[in-house]
């Protein structure tokens, strides 16, 4: 007679969970106090994203997976929202978007530079206002790109075209909802309500597709679909116990397991892994995890085992497939937060000798490419979401930048109109160019009226210069001949009275000539004038150092000859011009 075996066959009898040193998770966050029901995190093989505690509007933090240890508590936040954040959730299909609710009653998309944050992030990509009240659950489509669900708390589930801001679908709810979640492939949604009754409703329509009572007690209940269809609840009985359901789709009402767990006030929060059928159950307020396996044979819900820590958690997620250690033989990974500002990281490992990738642990996994678009599931199209082998490791999939896209008003009648032919890059770079064009050609219009002025000006200064008497040659050699001695008393008296006379007109006559070479600076200051004139300087360097209302002269004019070197016609004047002052000091 054949011994029958009292222990159940499973590859993961033995999986247990350790948590990391404290070094490797992610100290000093001010996580927030909201007593919403919610994870309050969400991770995936790039960030973490925690909702904090801030003054003046939501906020959550985004640190990427490798920033472990102390916290900045001046590091960059993503701060947006005018309300506190309730829940957060990356998209499935591009590692750096990530969905944001909030009490402000609206719903935004964030985008995430590839190195995470060094600023502070308060302008979305999308802002998705559509509900009255304050959305409490945002959750990703598993297989259409674009496609994002929202839970308010106006009873009201908005389903939108995240790349479009448009929306698909809106399905109104008799009372609040506790809980959301997707079928494998998308075409189905559960919820559990207020008025105790789960509901199976089609996402495109809003048709209830199924609907019964679920668990006794008054206090929230959470459902989510596995991948072979069934529905797995948690909730409290009449008497307050905690406990766990499975159900089918068709009699909600008839579970095929229910079981008690205990009697604490924690709502069971489950995480389930479609690859290997293991269900996770954590409640904020519990320092425990309970794990268990969903088989085809009795019971179905198999119990496992329980990880036991010393800090009760106050939010917790849950790391994707593609982001586990399948070197380690890690199966899962869980993130769990402290009250005290530690987020702690729980490692789930099935123990193996050999080193190998282990196949029978790792099946194929959902990956980040999307099977359909937002438009061909609107139309009606179903598809599962597109699997992975990791058996060469995760690498992520050249993403591009998420861009919305702005779709024209239905609602505007108007008669169609023909369509006005659109301003090329040419035409805008032709209009302003022609614009910066006139401007120029006025100012040099204007400058040229000030070279004529100044032209006749100068005229004026050498007509008054050839009349004057004894008056020195312009370009009076640098080292004149020295007088004899008995006439250099005499030579420098006529020198300071011709210098106090005529220097005025003699050093605007000679530096018109070098209106643009020498520039201004090189023009001594009025104490050197007078050094000059007490060593007995002949007459002409005096009246090249002129005074300072001269000085004022020559920068203008150097201005103005300056902002038109460039134009041939002040170029050819102001040749004109030297050369007519060169014939004239040559001639003299």
């Amino acid at each position: 007679m054949a011994h029958r075996s009292i222990v159940r066959t499973s590859k993961f009898r033995h999986v247990f969970g350790q948590a990391l040193k404290r070094e490797q998770c992610y100290d000093n966050i001010r996580i927030t106090k909201q007593s919403w029901d919610s994870n309050f995190c969400a991770v995936n093989p790039k960030f973490l994203a925690i909702i904090i505690e801030a003054a003046g509007g939501g906020a959550f933090m985004v640190l990427p997976l490798n920033k472990t240890g102390r916290v900045d508590v001046n590091h960059p936040l993503v701060a947006g929202h005018k309300g506190p954040v309730l829940d957060i959730a990356w998209c499935p299909f591009n590692d750096n978007i990530i969905a944001s609710a909030s009490d402000d009653a609206v719903v935004r998309v964030w985008q995430i530079p590839n190195f995470g944050l060094v600023r502070p992030l308060v302008d979305p990509v999308v802002e998705l206002p559509g509900h009255e009240r304050r959305v409490g659950q945002v959750l990703w489509h598993p297989s259409a790109n674009n496609v994002l669900l929202s839970v308010g708390a106006d009873c009201k589930i908005i389903i939108w075209n995240v790349g479009t801001g448009e929306i698909l679908s809106c399905i109104d709810h008799p009372d609040i909802v506790f809980s959301c979640c997707w079928n494998w492939d998308g075409s189905r949604i559960v919820t559990t309500c207020k008025d105790r009754k789960i509901r199976v409703y089609n996402p495109r329509t809003g048709d209830v597709e199924a609907e019964d009572f679920g668990h006794e007690g008054a206090k929230p209940q959470k459902a989510i679909y596995l991948r072979d269809g069934l529905i797995f609840t948690t909730g409290f009985s009449r008497m307050s116990e905690r406990q766990y359901a499975l159900r089918v789709e068709s009699e909600l009402a008839q579970p095929v397991v229910l079981e008690e767990l205990d009697t604490s006030n924690g709502v069971l929060q489950p995480f389930y892994d479609p690859d290997t059928n293991l269900l996770y159950l954590a409640a904020k307020g519990d320092s425990n995890i309970r794990y268990f396996e969903v088989t085809d044979e009795p019971p179905f819900v198999h119990y496992i085992s329980t990880y036991q820590s010393s800090e009760p958690q106050r939010g917790m997620c849950a790391m994707p497939k593609r982001g586990c250690d399948v070197h380690q033989c890690e199966i899962a990974r869980f993130y769990k937060l402290h009250s005290k500002g530690l987020c702690e990281v729980i490692s789930f490992t099935v123990p193996r000798k050999s080193d190998l990738f282990q196949q029978d642990l790792y099946p194929e996994t959902p990956g980040d490419t999307p099977a359909i678009s937002a438009e061909e599931w609107a139309e009606g199209k179903d598809a599962d979401p597109i699997l992975i082998n990791l058996k060469e490791g995760y690498t992520a999939s050249t993403k591009q930048d998420f861009a919305m896209t702005k779709k024209p008003n239905i609602l505007n009648k108007m008669p169609e109109r023909p369509a006005a032919p659109k301003a090329s890059e040419q035409s805008v770079t032709s209009a302003v160019s022609d614009a910066k064009l006139d401007e120029l050609l006025d100012e040099i219009r204007k400058l040229k009226s000030v070279v004529v002025k100044h032209e006749k000006r100068i005229k004026e200064l050498e007509s008054r210069l050839e009349s004057s008497q004894g008056d020195a040659s312009v370009d009076r050699p640098s080292t004149p001949p020295t007088p004899p001695p008995g006439d250099q008393k005499q030579s420098n008296n006529n020198h300071e009275e011709n210098a106090s006379g005529q220097g005025h007109l003699l050093h605007k006559s000679v530096t018109s000539s070098s209106l643009y070479y020498p520039p201004p600076r090189s023009l001594p200051c009025k104490a050197q004038q007078g050094a000059a004139k007490s060593d007995n300087v002949p007459h002409g360097d005096n009246c090249r150092r002129g005074n300072g209302k001269m000085t004022l002269f020559l920068q203008n004019m150097n201005r103005a000859w300056n902002s038109l070197v460039a134009n041939p016609m002040v170029r050819s004047r102001e040749n004109g011009t030297r050369s007519q002052l060169s014939l004239h000091t040559s001639s003299s």
